[in-house]
């Protein structure tokens, strides 16, 4: 379904590398355009479109009428959620099993490694390699705090215990300590809440300085036409909600260069 933008502006691709996301209308004849486009290209190029390693996911369309697209695309069907990058993509907030494969994926890479190695290489692998596993998803989502909680016990047991899952061996020392800086005298890992947290901050600036970003013009055109009356509104996407519960964190880092005009204006409503 067409969304109501500002000056009738959509946002039909998102892409990364050879990953591609489409947002079209169920629509045959937009799905006819689209297919006469990619196979302009293909053709003089040599290429040939494998449109079996398409999936087309609806939203909102009647079964019948996914048939019809299906067989208009011939790609196969898929469902929400769905993987993108590693990233579950969904409506809805997504689930602890959703989350679950970068868990597996954490505990893959600790338990076929860490036992050729020594405790420095032990922790150039907590460091370098399962702390930065979740970077991607801890920069779009609010994590709960049962999958940094589980990722956390896999890098305990690579750091103090190797690939032992059911090694009782004693920590050599609290995990809270571990985080601090290595200028104090400390391992230096990182804190995945915290990091999590602050990764999520770079959202409020691209809001508040209302930068050309496709997500930055939605929000403010669906949820705050009028201000920041209400600056948490009830009907909004679980991930702006997320986004929200970091805000006083925000205020409290930030800080406003006064000026003339709308900008002024913005900051005295806030």
């Amino acid at each position: 379904m067409p969304l109501d933008l500002p000056n009738d502006q959509d946002f039909p691709i998102l892409q990364y590398a050879d990953d591609t996301l489409i947002f079209l209308q169920g629509s045959t004849n937009q799905l006819l355009f689209l297919k006469v486009v990619l196979n302009t290209f293909a053709k003089p190029n040599g290429l040939k479109v494998n449109y079996e390693k398409s999936m087309l996911v609806p939203i909102n369309v009647d079964d019948n009428h996914l048939n019809i697209l299906a067989n208009t695309f011939a790609s196969a069907v898929g469902s929400l959620p769905f993987t993108y990058l590693g990233l579950p993509l969904s409506l809805s907030k997504p689930t602890l099993a959703n989350f679950w494969p970068l868990v597996s994926k954490c505990e893959r890479r600790m338990i076929s490694i860490s036992s050729f190695l020594s405790e420095a290489g032990r922790l150039q692998l907590t460091n370098v390699v399962l702390t930065a596993l979740p970077t991607f998803s801890v920069c779009t989502f609010l994590l709960p705090r049962t999958v940094i909680k589980q990722i956390d016990k896999f890098r305990k047991h690579c750091l103090w215990r190797g690939s032992n899952l059911n090694s009782k061996k004693p920590p050599k020392e609290a995990w809270d300590l571990v985080y601090d800086s290595k200028e104090n005298g400390v391992l230096g890992v990182i804190n995945l809440q915290t990091q999590n947290g602050s990764l999520l901050l770079k959202h409020f600036h691209k809001f508040f300085n209302k930068l050309d970003v496709p997500w930055v013009n939605l929000i403010w055109h669906q949820h705050y036409g009028n201000g920041f009356k209400h600056i948490a509104p009830r009907k909004c996407s679980f991930w702006w909600r997320d986004i929200l519960k970091l805000l006083d964190s925000y205020k409290g880092i930030a800080f406003a260069m006064i000026t003339d005009g709308p900008l002024l204006d913005r900051l005295m409503e806030w």
